[in-house]
């Protein structure tokens, strides 16, 4: 059984109203990485998945799940 990591981000951050720069200024990353998060091509490390979801005001479990 192989896993991929589904991740909810560009919902969360379209329903904050936040465009991928501004929600890259909120977390002080690149607008390249919430770009490529956002479209599964990076799977973000546990610190910029914790910044994901501070700077969204949501859990970690919201934003990225395993799936089959």
């Amino acid at each position: 059984m192989v896993e991929e990591l589904f991740n909810d981000v560009k919902r969360h951050r379209e329903a904050a109203n936040l465009t991928q720069i501004g929600l890259a200024e909120r977390m002080g990353v690149s607008r390249k990485t919430v770009n490529t998060v956002e479209n599964g091509v990076f799977a973000p490390s546990i610190v910029v998945a914790l910044k994901f979801a501070k700077a969204l005001d949501v859990s970690v479990e919201a934003l990225f799940q395993l799936r089959d």
